[in-house]
This record gives C-alpha cells, structure tokens and sequence, in this order.
C-alpha cells in the first residue's frame, strides 16, 4: 500500500511573541489545555497562532507536558518549547508559589482552599482532587502575575478548567475585585455532557465570564444546564482548518488509474470513533466482491484489539493500523483516500472532517451531536446511524460505485468548510469572546 506525502514543511503563521503585557496589539491571555500541543489539540494549536496573527497576546499552559507523538511536525515541536507544564515541576516551584501567596496575604489561600473544597463533585476524593488542582492554581497565578495575565482561558470543561476557576479565586481573593481576574472557556462535547456532575458543568458555565461554544448543539445543551439567564455569555466559535493546509485534490484522485477503494480513518482509537465498525465494514465489503484498501491513522487503547480483529477476520490484506502520523503528513494521507470513514458514537464536532472534507474527501460519518452542523446528509457527505455496520458498508459501497457523487459530495464539503469552518474567520470571532472579557473586567475596574 504506497503513501505519497504532499505535505511541505509548515511555515509558521504566528509573529514573534510580544515582550511584555502591552506589547499586544488586542487581548493578551493564558490559554490552558490539559495536554498541548497534542495530535488530536491541533486545533487548538491553529486557534493559537491564528490568535496571535490576529494581533492577540496568547501565552500557552499546560496541564500535564505533552508527549512524543505530540512533536511530530515542526510548529508541534515549537508550540511545546514555548508552553509551561503545570504538572511536574520541581517541588520547591510549588512551595514557592504558595509562600508568595501566604506572603503577599495569607486570606488568599485560606479563601483559595475554601474555594476548592466547594468546588467540584461532593465525593470526599473529588474534593481532594480540588485540592491538588489548588497547588497547580497557585503556579498559574504566579506565572502570570510575572508576566502581567489577568484572563485564563481553558479548553475543555475539564481539569483544566477546573485550575482556572481556582486561578481567579485566588487571583480575586490576593488582588482584590476589582484586579481584573477572569476566566472563560471553550465547551465542546461529548464527555462533559456525558457526565455533567463529574465535570461540575452547570457551576463552570455561570461562573465563567465567557463560554465559547463550538456548536449550536453544544451551546443550546450548556444554557439548558447552567439557566437561560446565561446564554448571552455563551457564543458559537466554530473550530476550523487552514484550507491552504488541506488543498483541494479531487484532480488527483480522478487521474489515478483504477484499483481498489481507498477507504481512511483518521482519529483516536478509542469505542467512541467507532474503528471496530469501519472493520467489520470492511469485513463486510471485502467479502462481497469489493476489492479495497482502508488505512487506521491514529493512536489509542484499542489498537491492539483492533489488531486482533484484523488477525482474526483475515483482514491483513485489507486492513492497516498507520499509528499516529503528525500534521505535516495528514494532507498527503487525505490525498490518498477515496472516502473518509469516522462512524463514531460520540463527538463534537471533529475537525479530522474538516481535514478530509477541505480536500474534497467524500466523507461517511454519523449524526451526532453537531456534526449535522458541518455535513449534510447527502449534500456534503453521507450520514449513517450510530452503530449501523450494514449503514456503513453500504454508504461505502454507493461511493464505490458512483464517482461523480464522490466528486460532488467532495466539491460541496470543501465549500461548507469554506463558509463557516475557517481558522481566520473564528479566530475574530474568538478574540471578540476574549475582548468581551476584558471590557467586562474594564468596566468594573472601573465601577469601584
């Protein structure tokens, strides 16, 4: 099975960082992700650059530091040199950390200690938990004190959030009010709604100044658990991807000479894609006469229990595991393709679409959650019911059969990306969320 790379080496998008809280032209902001960089945060990753191209000061944090797979392109490997973990340091930066604090005003820990214990499930480890995360709030705040942070924003409706909430607790309960601590953050399904009181989701979203919202699905959902009095805060900010990083390569496809449907997955290797199913489709397809290739890119706990299913079923000649694979080499990985295959139980809205469909990749997924809001049925891409093996194998086979479909489905999906699913555009429309924030700290500032 050949793989011809397209992909070029990434030319950064991002400018120098600013020296100093000023130097930023809009918003300048602590971005916390529990992994970055990490294959499946690239978004993440383009938001950031695309936040500092736009004039935004966005210095990056982490929970815990990223691991291997997480260098595998060259804007990957720079983004980690310039992130801080929160996890790991040396013991004596923690007790430094909360020395400054007891220092500066001993009140302020107590009041961040109260704070963690209310915060969070009403387990007795839950609450433990809280205060681990305290400890990692103290670094945070330290850090950006020095370098002149106010607002916090997390990724997620995690562990990450939870550190920033307990960031402005003690940053309000040190500075004052009217100091200017705020904290926000990027909601995006599915495991926090999956399991709301885990995540603490209703409290999270009336506390924080701003929800970004990657979805209407997702925004609708969150206002329903935190109260309608807290929509107006929350914005539908769409993630997207460059389409000059995924060009369209329908000509391509058409100019190679006839053989087996080239069928691709690209994402974790966890039950809710849904990769067991691709399988059996194949499975399905392969004993039917269909001659096909179908490639797993991506990482996960199933991987060996996939491999199995592959032994077992005899699908070696069908089937191939690739590993994970780093942004630089996704592009020539869509370029090989025929049809794009995620049947996934679970999601947001998966930016690994957006990829294949910027390619004019022919995509067969599910409608859950807001992929509807991304792939039409029919229009830009086939929807099959969650868990539908035989819905699978014959969306498949109706691509294998009928190219012009494939060729409009494609042409159709890229100008859906196109129109609402861009890294630029969404950027603006985060820095507005972000701006927002400092206005509202503003304004308060200055009403005391």
């Amino acid at each position: 099975m050949e793989h011809r790379a397209t992909a070029q080496q990434e030319r950064p998008l991002e400018r120098p960082l600013p020296e100093g809280p000023a130097a930023a032209a809009g918003p300048s902001v602590a971005y916390l992700v529990s992994a970055y960089p990490a294959l499946s945060h690239a978004f993440i990753e383009r938001e950031v650059l695309a936040l500092r191209a736009a004039g935004a000061r966005v210095e990056t944090f982490t929970v815990r530091a990223p691991d291997a797979d997480a260098r595998l392109s060259v804007t990957s490997r720079a983004e980690a040199e310039r992130t801080t973990a929160l996890v790991g340091q040396p013991l004596p930066a923690y007790a430094a950390a909360l020395a400054d604090l007891l220092r500066a005003r001993p009140t302020a820990l107590l009041r961040g200690v109260a704070a963690a214990w209310g915060s969070g499930p009403r387990s007795p480890r839950a609450r433990l938990w809280q205060q681990f995360y305290l400890v990692e709030a103290a670094f945070l705040l330290q850090q950006m004190r020095r370098r002149g942070l106010r607002h916090v924003h997390a990724h997620f409706a995690n562990n990450g959030a939870d550190v920033a909430r307990l960031v402005v607790a003690l940053g309000r309960a040190l500075d004052g009010p009217d100091a200017g601590w705020a904290w926000s953050f990027t909601m995006h399904g599915p495991t926090e709604f999956d399991d709301v009181d885990g995540h603490d989701l209703p409290a999270k979203a009336r506390s924080a100044s701003a929800v970004a919202c990657i979805s209407e699905y997702c925004r609708d959902r969150l206002s329903a658990l935190a109260g309608p009095e807290h929509r107006a805060k929350m914005s539908v900010v769409r993630m997207g991807v460059g389409a000059d990083r995924f060009p369209p390569s329908s000509a391509l496809r058409a100019a190679r000479p006839p053989g087996p449907l080239r069928v691709l997955f690209v994402g974790r290797l966890v039950p809710e894609k849904g990769p067991e199913l691709l399988l059996r489709a194949a499975r399905s397809l392969r004993d039917a006469g269909r001659a096909l290739e179908v490639v797993l890119v991506g990482a996960g706990p199933l991987r060996a229990a996939l491999e199995q299913e592959v032994r077992e079923r005899g699908l070696q000649d069908v089937v191939r595991l690739q590993g994970p694979v780093g942004q630089d080499d996704l592009p020539g990985w869509y370029e090989w393709a025929d049809v794009f295959c995620l049947p996934s139980y679970a999601e947001g809205v998966p930016v690994v679409l957006m990829e294949a469909m910027a390619t004019e990749l022919p995509v067969v997924t599910t409608p859950v959650a807001g992929v509807p809001e991304l792939v039409a049925d029919g229009a830009t891409g086939l929807l099959v019911d969650p868990g539908d093996v035989p819905g699978v194998a014959a969306a498949i086979e109706r691509l294998a059969q009928d190219a012009p479909l494939r060729h409009e489905l494609g042409r159709s999906a890229r100008e859906r990306v196109l129109e609402e699913f861009q890294p630029g555009p969404n950027a603006r429309r985060m820095l507005e969320v972000l701006g927002a924030v400092a206005a509202g700290a503003r304004a308060e500032r200055g009403g005391r």
